[in-house]
């Protein structure tokens, strides 16, 4: 099968992060007593934005219910992985700079290990000049909307540039 691209709508992601980020979408589950809800979150969004999943066992993104969802639906890591190498269907990105950052791309931070990211937010605002100051997020556990994203303490951090959606 050929597949074709199309862009990816960075505003509907914004749109369903602002809506969604205080409080819960019940058509899926909350994993906030499971380790956190940020990925889910996320891939809620980024789903809006997208408006396809890709149903490859095991090495897709996609979400049925609570218990059958792929890795990188509520990964961080694997949600990078996942984005970064998706040559399938479904949303395509890369790691990108701070000057690239839009609104409705990602960005993930490890308060940890540099070599293992713990969080993911949405970008749904940036000002002018780029600045960490000027980034604004929204994510679940903590529950966040336009938060400065130098407001975060990490010890690492990656911005994650959607490209596209294949379908």
């Amino acid at each position: 099968m050929l597949l074709q691209t199309k862009p990816y709508d960075g505003e509907k992601t914004v749109n369903y992060a602002v809506q969604w980020a205080m409080r819960r979408n019940p058509q899926f589950y909350d994993y906030s007593n499971l380790g956190g809800d940020c990925t889910n979150f996320a891939s809620q969004a980024l789903y809006h934005g997208a408006g396809v999943m890709n149903y490859t066992p095991l090495y897709g993104w996609y979400y049925i219910n609570g218990n059958e969802k792929s890795p990188s639906w509520t990964g961080v890591n694997y949600l990078y992985q996942f984005l970064s190498g998706n040559l399938n269907q479904g949303p395509f990105a890369v790691a990108g700079m701070l000057a690239e950052i839009q609104p409705g791309d990602f960005i993930q931070l490890s308060f940890t290990n540099p070599q293992h990211f713990n969080h993911t937010l949405v970008v749904t605002k940036i000002g002018s000049p780029v600045t960490l100051d000027n980034i604004y997020i929204a994510t679940h556990s903590p529950d966040s909307l336009h938060r400065q994203l130098s407001t975060y303490r990490w010890i690492a951090i990656r911005f994650i540039h959607i490209l596209g959606v294949h379908y």
